[in-house]
């Protein structure tokens, strides 16, 4: 099986999941690509402050949105290392996201191909191009391991 190599975006997508998970935040690290540039990076941050919709896609999403100050990323990529949940999924498909690369499957949260499978429904107004499996061993071990210490 040839291993290709993890493209930067997705590498600082791990990273900020590591960082996460050592702040106690389930490790899963987003980042926004535009014209080659990264223009947002983000990781789960729903413990502190509070925050349920605090998602590392929402996170990014919105500061990729004052970056560019504009509430379209239509030429944009969009990297994380979990396959979004149907909440990240929506606000993806709302943002107009180009691309979506995603590491980890989650056939438990996931809303792309699991789940509520958003970007098949009738109502959805724009589904990105989706990659799956860009760094998956690497962000399911982390994900794995997280949860193996807290057991």
């Amino acid at each position: 099986m040839t291993r290709w190599p993890i493209p930067q975006p997705m590498q600082t997508a791990l990273d900020a999941a590591r960082k996460a998970a050592q702040a106690g935040e389930v490790p899963v690290g987003a980042v926004i690509v535009k014209d080659g540039e990264i223009i947002a990076v983000a990781a789960n941050a729903t413990r502190v402050p509070p925050d349920p919709t605090g998602h590392a896609e929402i996170r990014a999403i919105r500061l990729a949105a004052q970056a560019l100050d504009d509430d379209r990323l239509t030429d944009c990529d969009l990297y994380v290392t979990l396959e979004p949940c149907a909440m990240c999924a929506g606000a993806i498909a709302h943002a107009r996201v180009a691309r979506l690369y995603y590491g980890a499957s989650d056939p438990k949260g996931g809303g792309v191909e699991h789940g509520a499978r958003v970007f098949e429904q009738e109502q959805c107004m724009h589904a990105p191009e989706v990659y799956t499996g860009l760094g998956e061993a690497e962000a399911a071990e982390l994900l794995r391991d997280f949860f193996r210490e807290r057991r």
